[in-house]
C-alpha cells in the first residue's frame, strides 16, 4: 500500500510540475500569443489561404469562359480579342481563343493548363448535378468492393519472380455457368440526397480527401460511385494515421523526456534520490501522468473519428516504448542540444519503423510488424487476432521494459549527474547491468534480451530493402543482419573489457564467448515462436533466421563470431573491435551464403 501512495505522490508532483514549467513572464505572452493565433485561424477559416492568388496569367476572347476561370483565384483573367491574344502571347500562361487553349510551354504554364483542367472538370460535374434526371446525367454507377490481398511472402521464394503466363487462346467457360440477374435501374437512396452527395463531392479537394476518406463517415451513396468520383488506390492513405495518433505520442512524451533533463541540469533529482522511496516507484510516478495523458489523447482522437476502441489496445505497447527511451534519453543527454539531437534522431528511426509497414496494410503480411497497421485494419472494419497482435506489439513490450530496467539501475546520483561524453555514459550504462560477481551470467542474459532490439532492428531493415530489385535486396539484407547480430554480440565483452582490461584472459574469454552465444541462441528461439513465424518460410525469413531448426550450427555460428570479437580485442585492445566486427560479419555472410547456395541448388 505505501508503495501505491508513494507512486501516487510523485505522480502528482510531476503532474503539478509539469504545469509549472513555463515562466510566469513567459505565460502571459503564451496566452496573447494562442488568442492571436485562434483570431488568425478564424479568419483564414472564413476567407481562405491567398499565397496563390493571381499565379496563372490567362487571357481569353469569351466573357463566359472568363466568368468561369475568374472563380478561381489562382487566375488572373484578361479580356481581349483575338488578334490582340495572338500578338500578345508571350505575355500570358496560358491563351483561350474561340475554346481552344494554347500553352506557352513553360513549367508555369503547364501547372496552369492542368489547374484548368480541374476547374473545367468540376465546371462539367455541376452541370450534371442540376439535371432533372441524374440518371441520365449519371448513366453509368460503379459499384465498389474491396478485395484482401492473400500475396505472401512465399511468392518470392527462390528469388522467382511470379506472373501470370499470357493467353494465347481465347479463354473458355468452365463449370455451370449462372444467370445474373439485371440490376435495378437506380438506388436506395433518394434523388435529393444524391444530388447533395454529388454536389459535396465536387467542392471537395480531391487531392485531400484521397487522404482522409479513412478516417471520414461513410457516404449516404454506399459503396457506388460515378467514374469521376474514382481514383486508383493509394497505399498511402493510411499516412494520416501516422501523424494523427503518433505525432501527438511523440510530442506528449517529449515532456517526460524534458523533466527527466531539467532535473539533472538544476540537480533536482538529489533531492528525489534523498528520500525513502523506492527507485522503481519513483520512475513509474514519474511517468504516469504522461501515460495516462497518452491514453487519453488516443480515447480522445478514437472517439472524434468515431472508430472503435479496439484501436487504443494496438497504442498501449507504441505509448510504453515511448515512455521507456524518453526517461533512458533523458538520462543519457548532457544538454538540451544533445537531447535534442537524439530525440529526433529516434524520433526518425521509430516513425519510419511505424510508418513504413502500415503503407502496405491489406497489401503484404510485412504490413503486420507495425502497430499502426491494426489500426489501419480496424477502421476498415477488418478483423485482427491475439497472433496478429502480439506479432505487431511484442518487440515493443519487451524492448520497452528492457529500456526501463536499464534506466532503472542507473537511476543514481553518480549517472544522473555525470558529464561524460555520450558514448562513455551508454557504456557505463550497460556496464551497470553487467555484474562484476557473476560476469558470464550477466553476458548470458545481456545476450538474451539483446534479441527483441535486434529483432527490431532487422526489421526494418526488412522494410527498407524488401521493395529493392532481387537479388539486390537479399545482399543489402544479408550484411545488415550480419552486422546488427554481431555488433549486439560483441557489445557486452566490449563494456567488461573496457571496465576491467585484466578480466579478459583466455579462460574467461572463452567462457565470455560460450555465455554470449549460448543466450543468443536461447533468445532468439523464444522470441522466434512469437514474432516470426508468418515471415519464416520465405527467403527473407531464411536470410535473418537462417538454420534456427538445427541447435549446434546456429550456436557454432555465433560462438565463432563473437569469439572473433573478442580475440581482436584481446590481441588490439579497443581499436581491434570494429575490425573484429567486420571480420565476425564476413564469417556470418559466408555462412548464411553457404545455406542459401545449397538450399536454392
Amino acid at each position: 500500500m505505501s508503495t501505491f501512495i508513494d507512486i501516487i505522490t510523485i505522480a502528482r508532483w510531476e503532474l503539478k510540475k509539469s504545469f509549472s514549467m513555463i515562466s510566469r513572464d513567459v505565460l502571459p505572452l503564451s496566452i496573447i500569443l494562442f488568442i492571436l493565433l485562434m483570431i488568425a485561424t478564424g479568419f483564414t477559416a472564413q476567407t481562405g489561404l491567398h499565397l496563390q492568388d493571381g499565379m496563372y496569367q490567362v487571357g481569353v476572347d469569351d466573357p463566359q469562359i472568363a466568368s468561369l476561370l475568374a472563380s478561381d483565384a489562382r487566375f488572373s483573367v484578361y479580356l481581349l480579342d483575338a488578334p490582340a491574344l495572338n500578338a500578345n502571347g508571350n505575355s500570358f500562361d496560358l491563351i483561350v481563343v474561340k475554346g481552344v487553349v494554347f500553352n506557352s510551354g513553360t513549367d508555369k504554364a503547364n501547372a496552369a493548363q492542368k489547374t484548368l483542367e480541374r476547374d473545367y472538370s468540376k465546371y462539367v460535374s455541376s452541370v450534371y448535378n442540376t439535371e432533372n434526371d441524374l440518371f441520365a446525367a449519371y448513366p453509368l454507377w460503379i459499384d465498389t468492393q474491396p478485395v484482401k490481398s492473400e500475396l505472401t511472402f512465399l511468392s518470392t521464394q527462390s528469388g522467382q519472380y511470379i506472373s501470370a503466363a499470357p493467353r494465347r487462346i481465347a479463354p473458355v467457360p468452365e463449370g455451370e455457368i449462372k444467370i445474373v440477374p439485371t440490376p435495378l435501374p437506380g438506388l436506395e437512396i433518394s434523388t435529393e440526397d444524391l444530388r447533395r452527395e454529388l454536389v459535396q463531392s465536387n467542392e471537395k479537394n480531391t487531392q485531400i480527401s484521397r487522404y482522409t476518406e479513412a478516417l471520414s463517415a461513410s457516404s449516404s451513396m454506399g459503396t457506388f460511385k460515378t467514374p469521376a468520383q474514382l481514383s486508383p488506390p493509394l497505399p498511402f492513405d493510411s499516412i494520416i494515421l501516422v501523424f494523427v495518433f503518433i505525432f501527438p505520442l511523440y510530442f506528449t512524451s517529449q515532456f517526460f523526456m524534458m523533466s527527466i533533463m531539467n532535473e539533472r541540469i538544476e540537480r533536482k533529482g538529489e533531492i528525489l534520490l534523498s528520500t525513502p522511496i523506492r527507485t522503481s516507484s519513483i520512475i513509474i510516478g514519474k511517468a504516469l501522468p504522461y501515460f495516462i495523458g497518452m491514453v487519453a489523447i488516443c480515447a480522445g482522437l478514437t472517439l472524434y473519428i468515431r472508430a472503435s476502441p479496439v484501436i487504443i489496445l494496438p497504442l498501449i505497447p507504441v505509448i510504453f516504448f515511448f515512455l521507456a527511451n524518453a526517461l533512458l534519453i533523458g538520462m543519457l543527454s548532457r544538454s538540451f542540444k544533445e537531447l535534442s539531437f537524439i530525440s529526433i534522431f529516434f524520433s526518425t528511426v521509430a516513425t519510419s519503423y511505424l510508418f513504413f509497414p502500415s503503407i502496405f496494410a491489406n497489401v503484404h503480411v510485412i504490413s503486420l510488424i507495425s502497430p499502426l497497421t491494426l489500426i489501419v485494419l480496424t477502421i476498415q472494419g477488418s478483423a485482427w487476432t491475439i497472433t496478429d497482435y502480439l506479432y505487431s506489439t511484442s518487440l515493443f513490450w519487451l524492448t520497452g521494459a528492457v529500456l526501463f530496467y536499464i534506466a532503472a539501475r542507473n537511476f543514481k546520483d553518480e549517472r544522473l549527474f555525470s558529464e561524460k561524453k555520450l558514448l562513455s555514459r551508454m557504456r557505463e550504462f550497460l556496464s551497470e547491468i553487467l555484474s562484476q560477481k557473476h560476469p558470464f551470467i550477466s553476458l548470458f542474459l545481456l545476450s538474451g534480451f539483446s534479441i527483441p532490439f535486434i529483432f527490431m532492428v532487422q526489421m526494418m531493415c526488412l522494410v527498407l530493402f524488401f521493395n529493392l530489385p532481387m537479388p539486390y535486396s537479399l545482399v543489402f539484407l544479408l550484411l545488415f543482419a550480419a552486422l546488427t547480430e554481431e555488433t549486439a554480440k560483441g557489445v557486452g565483452i566490449y563494456t567488461i573489457y573496457s571496465r576491467d582490461p585484466a578480466f579478459l584472459t583466455w579462460k574467461n574469454l572463452i567462457f565470455a564467448c560460450a555465455a554470449t552465444a549460448i543466450g543468443f541462441l536461447v533468445g532468439e528461439k523464444l522470441l522466434l515462436f512469437v514474432t516470426i513465424a508468418q515471415i519464416s518460410d520465405s527467403v527473407f525469413g531464411s536470410i535473418l533466421f537462417l538454420s534456427l531448426g538445427s541447435l549446434w550450427l546456429p550456436l557454432l555460428l555465433h560462438f565463432v563470431c563473437v569469439l572473433i570479437v573478442a580475440c581482436c580485442l584481446k590481441v588490439w585492445g579497443k581499436k581491434g573491435f570494429v575490425p573484429g566486427l567486420v571480420i565476425a560479419m564476413v564469417v556470418h555472410c559466408l555462412y548464411n551464403l553457404y545455406f542459401i547456395l545449397g538450399w536454392l541448388g
